[in-house]
């Protein structure tokens, strides 16, 4: 091989050694650069697929935080005070440490007060009012089986409660009055004042002229159901009440049933007392009724026989909702621990113990 072409050869084999290394740096160099790229193009791209989840965290702990701030307002509005409470009625102490701040327990035989407390305080009576709508409504010998429409006026425009009968529905005197005393049914109570012959007037008429009958003088009432706290009694004219009623076997019956069903067009609602202790086996409860709304706080009237003695139980403005239920049975066992007294004079009963109740005012 000649030296020219020795030096050609070399020469071919520098530039292909120069192209190949030039090749491998600018791929060294390059490499890298693609790598970050991709990695910045996936970076974006994941965090552009979590940015609603993120948006949503962040939505959700808003209104979270929104939510904790609007149950702090709420918390810290206090809820209106009862008739009782802004009378100062509650800071009365009594040896029973009861939660309601009127109390009162007659010996339904010999008219004997047990116990009192604030006694003649007059209140906000609540659907203890619908005790007096079916006495009234019983002593009138209407036909229990005539049907009543539940109608717009029925509904309650003075509290907005709620009820299961719906305007439309069609239900007998007799089911409504059951509704009434023993779910203290709203619609029920007022369809029954409102179908009454001569209207609401007429029988809330009824109602304050039948509570004048029976020394309930301290008592007015201006609707059948109670929503009104303008319906307004004292412990002693609700025990002349119960005393009364009580002497009625159809309330004795309705007001102590423990539930009762009615069919409304294609369904079958299911309604029970609100008084649990009707429930309860030892418990001999003759009559009863629960009223509630804030001005009357929780109110309970009972005829319950307790240690062999007929009682006749008043509650009013108890402070929870089941501290009503707490009295009663504070009571209860406050009766059971008096002993019992010797032999002593015939006790008064029947129509006599009636009329002095109503005479005791």
């Amino acid at each position: 091989m000649s030296r020219s072409h020795q030096i050609t050869v070399g020469n071919i084999w520098r530039r292909i050694s120069f192209v190949f290394g030039l090749t491998i740096f600018v791929a060294a160099v390059s490499l890298p650069q693609a790598e970050a790229a991709q990695k910045k193009k996936h970076s974006h791209s994941v965090k552009s697929s979590k940015s609603p989840f993120i948006a949503k965290r962040k939505v959700s702990k808003l209104l979270g935080s929104a939510k904790r701030k609007s149950l702090v307002r709420a918390a810290a509005v206090p809820s209106r005070p009862s008739f009782g409470q802004m009378a100062g009625l509650h800071g009365a102490q009594d040896s029973l440490d009861l939660k309601s701040s009127v109390a009162l327990v007659i010996d339904q035989d010999t008219s004997e007060v047990l116990f009192s407390k604030n006694d003649k305080a007059i209140l906000p009576i609540a659907s203890l009012t619908k005790l007096m709508t079916g006495l009234v409504l019983s002593e009138a010998g209407l036909p229990m089986n005539e049907s009543i429409t539940i109608s717009q006026d029925d509904v309650d425009t003075e509290k907005g409660s709620s009820s299961r009968l719906s305007v439309g529905t069609v239900l007998s005197r007799g089911e409504l009055l059951h509704l009434a005393l023993m779910s203290s049914e709203n619609r029920a109570a007022h369809a029954l004042g409102r179908s009454y012959p001569g209207g609401l007037p007429v029988f809330v008429g009824l109602m304050n002229a039948k509570a004048r009958l029976i020394g309930m003088n301290d008592t007015n009432y201006v609707e059948p159901t109670g929503l009104s706290s303008k319906n307004q009694s004292s412990a002693r004219d609700l025990a002349k009440l119960v005393n009364v009623a009580h002497g009625d076997p159809v309330l004795r019956e309705l007001s102590t049933s423990p539930g009762y069903q009615v069919e409304v067009g294609n369904r079958t609602l299911q309604y029970n007392n609100t008084n649990r202790l009707v429930k309860n086996s030892s418990w001999d409860i003759g009559l009863q009724k629960t009223g509630y709304i804030t001005e009357a706080g929780q109110c309970l009237v009972m005829q319950a026989k307790v240690a062999g003695r007929k009682l006749i139980m008043v509650f009013l403005d108890s402070a929870g909702k089941l501290s009503r239920l707490g009295d009663a049975e504070r009571v209860r066992r406050w009766v059971e621990s008096i002993p019992a007294k010797p032999p002593g004079p015939v006790p008064l009963a029947g129509a006599y113990a009636s009329e002095k109740l109503a005479a005791n005012r």
